[in-house]
């Protein structure tokens, strides 16, 4: 069967061979080097990309692929002239420029964000959001602290928009010639999502971006100073004999008074053969979790500078063993969310919006703070 392709070769730029496929066994792959030099003379691709370059074989691999379907079947050539192929493939290539490309702000050319977005109502919601981790050992000793912050954001915008975004960080105020004494914050990690110009930050800490359609996060950040725990509890057991359990609770909102967490919820670790509680509370409501071995005390507002208590009685199996092994308690895990408010004091001094229509965006933003790993051993 003359005219049958013994071996299909695929060569990187300069001519080596990067993977092969022998049919027939009677092509060398020293031979790919010969026909390399022949192909650079006589190339088809070059008449789509006009510079043969990796980059334009990657960003037109769609045509590649139509040419390869053209020009070969099974194998046997059909056809090979630029001319002839030009009437079937009428494909626009992206074509390699010499010149150095423009900047994409000048372009518009942005991976994460299409052309021709189009909303009735533009508007961008910005959530500044804080999470808690606090660990406190059964002294009463923090043993971990940190605030971990991240801006969420989410853009229904027309076109291509240009946000600019301001906040309270201490290097801006102080490079503004302002006083950033009391107001300012210092924001340690900081990371940015790859829409933001990192450049014009380091320049001059200013944060401006082409933002994504939808929800994203612009930057995170974390504080690592000492954070004194916005919710203290405190539990005390009393075992009144060898079959009831007593435990007595305090919750107390170490925050000012104008702030109010909400969707409190404290889980209390029980014994692990305990019955269902008597419980009495002086808020919100508690239920038993027996496959968690544990309490949960549900409090839905929790105003500042407030304490309250719980009081639960367990009954214990009457029969225990001798030589028991004494039980590993688990901490006090707690979960609240303070809206309108953040322990790094952040603030988000500004949101612009320019889009080259004109249109007015509406920017809302809102700020609450939540626990992450907010735990008080026992033990």
């Amino acid at each position: 069967m003359a005219g049958a392709a013994s071996a299909l070769f695929l060569l990187d730029i300069k001519g080596r061979v990067l993977v092969w496929r022998d049919f027939r066994g009677d092509v060398s792959s020293t031979q790919a080097e010969k026909f390399f030099t022949k192909l650079l003379e006589n190339e088809v691709f070059k008449h789509y990309f006009e510079e043969l370059e990796e980059e334009s074989l990657r960003d037109n691999f769609v045509v590649v692929y139509e040419l390869l379907d053209e020009m070969m079947d099974f194998g046997y050539p059909q056809y090979t002239e630029a001319k002839i192929l030009s009437e079937f493939i009428k494909t626009d290539a992206y074509r390699m420029e010499v010149t150095q490309r423009p900047p994409m702000a000048v372009t518009n050319a942005v991976s994460w964000r299409s052309e021709g977005i189009q909303y009735k109502k533009n508007e961008v919601f910005l959530d500044v959001v804080e999470s808690v981790n606090i660990v406190v050992n059964s002294n009463g000793q923090i043993v971990r602290s940190d605030v971990v912050g991240a801006l969420k954001m989410r853009t229904y915008l027309s076109g291509m928009p240009e946000c600019k975004l301001g906040l309270n960080d201490r290097v801006l105020l102080e490079t503004q010639g302002r006083n950033a004494k009391g107001k300012a914050i210092d924001l340690d990690d900081i990371k940015f999502h790859q829409c933001v110009r990192l450049a014009r930050f380091e320049n001059d800490r200013t944060i401006s971006f082409i933002p994504p359609d939808g929800a994203f996060e612009v930057m995170t950040y974390r504080l690592s100073t000492q954070v004194k725990p916005l919710l203290w509890v405190e539990a005390q057991v009393e075992r009144h004999s060898k079959s009831r359990v007593e435990i007595l609770v305090k919750a107390r909102s170490q925050f000012k008074e104008r702030s109010t967490a909400t969707n409190v919820e404290i889980e209390l670790p029980v014994p692990m053969d305990a019955t269902y509680p008597d419980v009495r509370t002086s808020m919100g409501s508690s239920t038993y979790a027996p496959e968690k071995d544990a309490l949960i005390w549900k409090i839905k507002s929790f105003p500042g500078g407030k304490e309250y208590m719980l009081r639960a009685e367990f009954r214990l199996p009457s029969i225990t063993a001798e030589e028991a092994v004494p039980e590993r308690k688990a901490p006090i895990r707690v979960k609240f969310e303070i809206p309108y408010f953040t322990v790094s004091g952040i603030q988000v001094r500004y949101l612009k919006i320019i889009e080259k229509s004109g249109y007015q965006a509406l920017p809302w933003v809102r700020y609450i703070t939540m626990a992450g790993e907010y735990e008080l051993r026992l033990t």
